[in-house]
């Protein structure tokens, strides 16, 4: 063997292990840039969140919602010109805000306004309209607060009150005394009747 041949060999080994070997490690790609928090519903919120989201609320349905589609008032088909200050129809129209917003934007799909109008504009309007519905007694210029149907218990399931803390009051069947130390009538209940002992 030739020292010709052995430095051709030894090169050809070496690109052998070369073409073995993974490329070096190029650096990982950064991280992709975090996504928008997604909004919250309107009901969730709190605050400054709260009155933030209630101001977008009002400038879109001002100035988007009811110049296109606000029918006339009428005693079949009420609206509320305080409509603010009802939460179901605050709730309903904040999900029709939310709901314009993912199918009317630029990346949304070419049926994502069509399904809007379907899907969710005829519903709450039909809904929030409805004479029976959170304007019901609502006149133009006349808010009128809805009342909030009648409850037993806000929460009949929960757990009984633990006992209050501190000093007890005696139970019924123990004697109080009388500032002298005198004990005090005590009725005691017997087959013939109560008797005073």
């Amino acid at each position: 063997m030739t020292a010709d041949t052995t430095h051709a060999e030894q090169e050809a080994g070496q690109d052998a292990d070369a073409a073995r070997k993974p490329p070096s490690a190029a650096p990982p790609p950064p991280p992709p840039p975090p996504e928008p928090a997604r909004p919250r519903f309107i009901l969730y919120l709190k605050g400054p969140e709260y009155a933030q989201t209630l101001r977008q609320l009002t400038l879109w349905t001002h100035h988007v919602l009811l110049p296109v589609y606000g029918r006339e008032v009428t005693s079949t088909e009420p609206w509320c010109s305080r409509w603010w200050d009802h939460p179901e129809a605050v709730a309903q129209l904040h999900g029709l805000w939310l709901a314009w917003d993912e199918l009317t934007g630029a990346d949304s799909g070419m049926c994502g306004p069509a399904n809007w109008h379907r899907d969710y504009l005829g519903p709450v309007m039909t809904a929030l309209r409805d004479p029976m519905g959170p304007f019901a007694g609502c006149k133009p210029g006349n808010h009128r607060p809805k009342e909030v149907p009648p409850v037993d218990a806000k929460d009949p399931f929960s757990p009984p009150p633990s006992p209050p803390a501190g000093p007890q009051p005696p139970p019924p069947s123990v004697r109080p005394t009388r500032p002298g130390g005198e004990a005090t009538a005590a009725v005691a209940p017997s087959r013939g009747g109560p008797t005073v002992a």
